[in-house]
């Protein structure tokens, strides 16, 4: 398919997602009907992907013309163990999403169906390695909640339309032309969807959901000059937006040991897990954990992570020195100081530096205070800098997140550099503007990725500066204490000013005499 024809399916697809979100939205609060709408979507692409993986091995195997969907449940059970063990879960022919959408119109009780289907696909996955990723991925999908109407009729009726709603999508279908590009489709449409949420969310949009470029940028920053990684980390991953673009910039098999992630909030969480498999990233490839990573981090025994990407809440509260444990632990330790406990950035910060790994890069998307406020923050960067860890600051523009209009910045963190000093890279101005908000272009990350690469001066965007210097000015390493903007001011032409101000006091006097000479008048005309 062209990519022009690619653009313009992407482009009805988007069309089609808005038109459902305006039907469906009256009945279900906005942040409660994106639940609704994610969730419908995975178990409409998991019953299609397993479809056509079963058709696949049937049909090669020499069953042609088998079709899964088609078959009788009790003759489809003889799979079940051998397709647990590779795709994770095992859905029931009756209870696969087009079945169940085709008889949903005279489903009497279609919200008991759903949340049998449901409970019936998490259950497969019990006892098996992937139980852990399936257990409660459809738990913020409630068929039974009152917000979807009054009644078990009116519920089921709205029930009804967001299946035939996420059936209509074009993401191709289960009779095993399950391509490349239904995965893509069924990946973008899920990005789409939660940019629309996070557009509309106001503030907490932000907390959640990170750019698709702004995405990609801090995952190209990661992995210049490597064709592959061994494992990539974020352990504040959200919706997992940041993580999943080493599958488009590497390539899925390029990251070899798979996408592993923390997250505190549990809806999020979920919605992360679903974003995996909507991507096509199969259970045993991705490891993503619920909890609080500051102070019960998931991941002690894999790390170290060659590639970190990250961008953790801003400014959050945590415990700091309220708990004495947390001086001693290793991956904060070492500065000899804690975060504040107002301000957690920095501890986001060091818990990435003491997880990496020594040929590793992390780009940690911040908020600009970290660069210049004093107190604890500022030895914890006198320790980052007079141990030459901090490889590179980047200064985005304005208003690129949801939620915060504030030119936030990017900290590149390296174990292994070939010189003591940091570049500073003013990328304030790399942008344009796209409706309410600003954006990188290809472009704009080029240019940036290109200064990052070539670490030399380039005058009012880059500076190399020795970490002495920086040490000297207080351990400040805000971008424009370092690049010089451009003198913006127009030159002005000396002498023809003053050639202009002679114009102007020669015109002066000549002004007073012809006054002096009125006044004159009047005075001789005065009886």
């Amino acid at each position: 398919m062209s990519q022009n024809n690619k653009e313009a399916e992407r482009a009805e697809l988007h069309k089609t997602i808005w038109r459902i979100a305006n039907d469906l939205r009256g009945a279900v609060d906005g942040w409660d009907f994106k639940s609704y709408v994610l969730g419908m979507l995975f178990y409409r692409f998991i019953s299609e992907n397993l479809t056509a993986y079963l058709n696949t091995l049937e049909r090669q195997a020499g069953s042609a013309g088998f079709d899964y969907a088609a078959l009788p449940d009790a003759e489809a059970e003889f799979g079940r163990v051998e397709t647990v063990k590779e795709k994770g879960f095992y859905i029931l022919p009756s209870e696969l999403f087009a079945n169940v959408r085709q008889r949903a119109r005279d489903d009497a009780n279609l919200n008991e169906t759903l949340a049998r289907v449901f409970a019936a696909i998490e259950g497969s996955a019990i006892g098996a390695d992937s139980e852990d990723d399936i257990k409660g991925l459809f738990d913020d999908l409630d068929v039974n909640s009152s917000k979807l109407g009054p009644s078990v009729a009116k519920r089921n009726e709205k029930l009804v339309k967001l299946l035939d709603a996420i059936g209509d999508l074009p993401l191709g279908n289960g009779s095993g032309n399950f391509h490349d590009n239904s995965i893509d489709l069924f990946g973008d449409a899920y990005e789409y969807l939660m940019t629309m949420y996070a557009s509309t969310a106001g503030k907490s949009g932000g907390e959640f959901f990170t750019p698709q470029e702004v995405s990609e940028l801090l995952a190209r920053i990661t992995v210049v000059g490597k064709t592959e990684v061994n494992k990539v980390y974020d352990p504040a991953c959200g919706s997992g937006s940041l993580l999943l673009k080493f599958a488009k910039v590497l390539g899925h098999d390029r990251v070899r040991q798979g996408f592993y992630g923390q997250e505190i909030n549990l809806t999020t969480y979920n919605l992360c897990r679903i974003n995996m498999f909507l991507h096509d990233i199969n259970f045993e490839k991705f490891d993503i954990a619920h909890g609080d990573t500051l102070t019960d981090p998931a991941h002690w025994d894999d790390e170290p992570f060659e590639a970190i990407v990250s961008n953790p809440p801003y400014s959050i509260r945590w415990e700091g020195d309220a708990n004495p444990l947390l001086i001693n632990d290793p991956r904060y330790a070492p500065a000899g100081v804690l975060a504040p406990k107002s301000k957690a950035d920095l501890a986001f910060t060091m818990h990435m530096l003491s997880w990496l790994a020594v040929n590793g890069t992390a780009a940690i998307v911040e908020f600009p205070g970290v660069l210049y406020r004093g107190g604890a923050e500022q030895k914890i960067r006198q320790y980052l800098i007079d141990n030459n860890y901090v490889d590179t600051v980047i200064q985005l523009p304005p208003d690129l997140f949801f939620g915060t209009t504030i030119a936030t910045c990017v900290i590149v963190l390296k174990k292994s550099k070939r010189d003591n000093a940091t570049l500073f890279i003013d990328a304030s101005a790399e942008c344009v503007r796209v409706g309410n908000k600003n954006k990188l272009t290809e472009a704009n990350q080029q240019k940036i990725l290109a200064a990052f690469t070539a670490r030399a001066d380039a005058a009012h965007f880059a500076r190399l500066v020795e970490n002495d210097a920086i040490a000297a000015n207080g351990y400040n390493i805000a971008v424009s204490s370092y690049v010089e903007q451009p003198d913006t001011r127009e030159t002005v032409d000396i002498r023809a000013l003053n050639a202009e101000i002679a114009r102007i006091v020669a015109r002066q006097a000549e002004l007073r005499t012809a006054i002096d000479a009125i006044v004159a008048d009047l005075e001789g005309e005065s009886p």
